[in-house]
């Protein structure tokens, strides 16, 4: 006899629903019963999502996650709808490469206030729903919260910020029966990894990395594992189960990273392989345009 998921019946919400894993964690959390809010910067996108899900199991509000005011405005429109949430990930991303030198500031900027500031923004706007529910926050972090990787300084700081912060809200709200999880993870293979694929200095930046980390796994596959650890309300959800031995070896990683990367950046330098990449991927490309208009429901709200 199966046995009901405790998501049975809740309300979810993910950032970066449009496309790639938040896409995929939707459709997950709809197979396990739960109603889930979309939210997202492309309308096109989110709509299609939804659209690929059962009537009535979602519905999608278009919104740039680092803007307070909006993010508060789009929290009461899915509490309207669905009701308080008993789970809210934060899974909205952006990232760009090159190295710090060469990097444009404002896109630098950029990535932190999606990935770090956007998660604090997320996370501000449905703690009352989810002190309501005595519910559960799971903050997308990455592997790269855990070691410094060469070209991605932005995406570092602001991954490894983002676990920080989760990491204190665990201890804020513990108490009051919400738990927080951080989610680790190696390369998915979405939009922006395979944006990423294309330029010199990440493909070196990948093929540089032992087996299994290297590998870009299957984006379905990574969304299943980080639900299975929201049904679980884990504090620390892997990915991908090697995952767990790289973050016991954290102190030795910054040193390792360090000595592996000199004879790279030495080649890359030399090859002019390290030129600075914008935003990857659609999605990043979205969260940059400084011209987009980012409409402010579904028409159907």
């Amino acid at each position: 006899m199966s046995v009901a998921s405790p998501l049975t019946g809740r309300t979810a919400v993910v950032t970066g629903a449009a496309r790639g894993l938040g896409a995929d964690m939707a459709q997950a959390l709809v197979r396990r019963g739960a109603r889930v809010a979309l939210l997202g910067l492309e309308e096109g996108e989110l709509a299609r999502t939804a659209a690929e899900l059962p009537e009535g199991a979602a519905h999608w509000w278009a919104v740039d996650v680092s803007d307070a005011d909006a993010m508060e405005e789009k929290a009461a429109r899915v509490r309207s709808r669905f009701g308080s949430p008993s789970v809210v990930i934060g899974n909205a991303g952006i990232a760009e490469s090159g190295t710090f030198l060469d990097s444009d500031p404002r896109l630098w900027r950029r990535v932190v206030e999606v990935n770090l500031v956007g998660s604090a923004v997320t996370a501000r706007a449905f703690l009352p729903d989810l002190l309501r529910t005595r519910g559960y926050y799971l903050q997308v972090s990455s592997l790269a919260a855990l070691a410094p990787a060469p070209l991605m300084s932005a995406y570092c700081s602001s991954k490894s910020g983002a676990e920080s912060f989760a990491q204190v809200l665990r201890t804020e709200v513990a108490h009051r029966g919400v738990g927080v999880g951080v989610a680790y993870l190696s390369w998915a293979d979405t939009d922006m990894i395979r944006a990423g694929d294309t330029t010199t200095a990440l493909r070196a930046l990948r093929s540089a990395l032992p087996w299994p980390a290297s590998r870009a796994y299957p984006a379905p596959e990574v969304a299943e594992r980080l639900v299975r650890g929201v049904e679980r309300r884990s504090a620390a959800v892997h990915a991908q189960q090697w995952v767990r031995g790289v973050r016991l070896a954290r102190p030795l990683l910054p040193p390792l990273v360090a000595l592996r990367s000199r004879r790279m950046m030495r080649h890359l330098e030399k090859d002019g392989g390290v030129a600075a990449t914008g935003p990857l991927g659609e999605g990043g490309e979205a969260a940059v345009d400084a011209t987009a208009a980012v409409p402010t429901s579904d028409t159907r709200s």
